[in-house]
């Protein structure tokens, strides 16, 4: 068993607020700061293409959104998943991170230098219109999705690019190399980079989008064809030098014991095990830690889905050019990722080592259920606000609810990259090994997108019963009250168990402890 240098005389009351970390471990946070910077910077260029792809294309709007998600994200999110548990039960951690990263890098080059710019040919726009005449207006979504099926394709694997590489991949990672008392000061630091990362992001695709059309570039038919070139190509830079530092790391430092001592966190026998989908599944279901885990994850997910499509709408309506969708959402992003930062290094690590681990998960059901009445109420108010609003403040209605809306997104991303993510990840690490690589590729591969896929499912009926997405919004307000106070209470009986789990001195209950045997013997003990 490894040792490593005494943490009695810990830090300084200022370093245990902003930078607890040992000089030793350096080199093995810092690569990992920097990996997930890189990934987080090309998940939040992709993001904002995506929804500036979908909403501005040909006869489209925010309707495809729902639709996108129900019928493609979701078969696509368990088809990756799918193909992650049998790459793991094939090949190594480390070749598994590479094939997958690899996957998406390649369709991303192919989407900009082959399907984009011979979407013209590829679209069936003349289908799409004939379905269009025939179909009711509630229809609109779908016959958009089909229509623009290579931005479709675009903005499934962008998203997925969050759930299969950062939370399965990068967080599973993180969680087998890092031990529970690093996790509770690496986390939050985490949170610093990913969200900074945010920050440059969008200033980034800021200043891509802000040009002009310029005809002596060899690439691009419009100003917009141009950003999508020069973007995609950062993305593919950022992406291999994050596959580089993953090597360098296998490499160098996982092999050093100071660092990470395979032998304390993996029982013989457990490398090899090889489970599929279905038995991932069926420790799910057995385990009520598990399935708390999944709830939460199903309950963001489900909210922000149900949230951001309305968000979208209106800021589609005020901002109609792709440029000009693109260059506001990135400007969003920045904000997101400004506050996010300051999050992440005066709250999110040191809510956890203050306050515990169940009053910081606490916290974004806190801020999406406020921030959300808020965002509604001004939703409601707009056709009563119009003579004032123009009269006092000099702008129209549909600006100051995309403002709000801008508002709520703001603060809750913010406190998902931070707070949520941290106090979600933290809970995987008390798991034997096993259940941290298996319960992570069904709660974040597929769980994940059951929430996405399940607003879009209440999004989509709303749309098929109302024709149009100011009709559905009352209701669409409904749910999301509901989904909250279900989130609050998976939080609290979560946040009970783990405190169990993770005490050496409390006394675990008969549940906890059922929990406990379940996630541990995975394997078959052999004589």
């Amino acid at each position: 068993m490894s040792t490593s240098p005494s943490r009695s005389s810990e830090f300084s009351k200022w370093r245990t607020f902003l930078w607890p970390v040992h000089s030793y471990e350096l080199k093995k946070l810092i690569p990992m700061l920097i990996m997930f910077f890189l990934l987080m910077f090309d998940y939040n260029i992709v993001r904002n293409m995506k929804d500036t792809l979908v909403v501005t294309a040909k006869s489209s709007g925010a309707e495809v959104i729902p639709f996108i998600k129900v019928w493609v994200m979701f078969p696509g999110a368990l088809l990756l998943t799918f193909l992650f548990t049998r790459l793991s039960n094939r090949y190594s951690r480390e070749k598994v991170f590479y094939i997958m990263v690899s996957l998406f890098l390649s369709y991303f080059f192919i989407f900009t230098f082959v399907l984009y710019p011979a979407r013209h040919s590829l679209h069936p726009n003349e289908t799409a219109d004939a379905l269009q005449a025939i179909l009711p207006l509630g229809f609109k979504g779908m016959i958009a999705m089909f229509r623009n099926w290579t931005f479709t394709t675009f903005y499934v694997m962008s998203e997925l690019w969050g759930t299969i590489i950062l939370f399965v991949l990068f967080w599973g990672f993180a969680n087998q190399v890092t031990r529970i008392q690093e996790a509770k000061r690496f986390y939050g630091l985490f949170g610093i980079g990913a969200n900074f990362s945010g920050v440059i992001a969008g200033q980034t695709s800021v200043y891509m989008s802000s040009h002009i059309f310029n005809p002596e570039l060899p690439f691009g038919d419009d100003a917009w064809g141009q950003s999508i070139v020069m973007l995609i190509s950062i993305v593919l830079g950022a992406g291999l030098i994050a596959m580089a530092l993953f090597r360098w790391m296998n490499r160098v430092v996982l092999t050093d014991p100071l660092y990470y001592d395979k032998e304390a966190v993996l029982q013989p026998g457990e490398e090899k095990t090889r489970l599929s989908m279905r038995d991932s599944f069926r420790y799910l279901f057995k385990s009520k830690y598990l399935l708390s885990i999944a709830l939460i994850v199903i309950c963001y997910n489900l909210i922000i889905n149900l949230v951001e499509v309305v968000w979208k709408h209106q800021v589609s309506e005020l901002y109609t050019t792709p440029n000009e969708f693109n260059l506001y959402m990135n400007q969003v992003t920045t904000v997101t990722g400004a506050l996010a930062t300051l999050m992440a290094l005066f709250i999110s690590g040191n809510s956890i080592r203050k306050f515990g681990w169940s009053f910081t998960a606490m916290l974004t059901p806190a801020i999406l259920l406020i921030t959300s009445v808020g965002f509604f109420s001004f939703l409601f108010l707009k056709q009563y606000s119009s003579i004032s609003s123009i009269a006092f403040l000099g702008i129209t209605p549909l600006a100051i609810v995309v403002f709000f809306g801008s508002a709520q997104n703001v603060l809750s991303r913010a406190a998902k990259y931070t707070v949520f993510d941290a106090t979600k990840e933290m809970a995987f690490i008390p798991l034997s090994p096993e259940s941290k690589l298996k319960g992570k590729a069904v709660i974040d591969g597929v769980c994940s997108r059951m929430g996405k896929s399940g607003g879009s499912v209440i999004h989509q009926s709303l749309l098929l019963t109302f024709s149009t997405m100011a009709g559905s919004m009352p209701y669409v307000a409904g749910f999301l009250a509901v989904v909250i106070v279900i989130w609050i209470v998976a939080t609290k009986a979560l946040g009970k168990r783990f405190a169990e789990l993770t005490s050496p001195t409390a006394v675990k209950s008969e549940a906890v402890l059922a929990d406990l045997d379940l996630v541990q013997i995975e394997t078959p003990q052999t004589a």
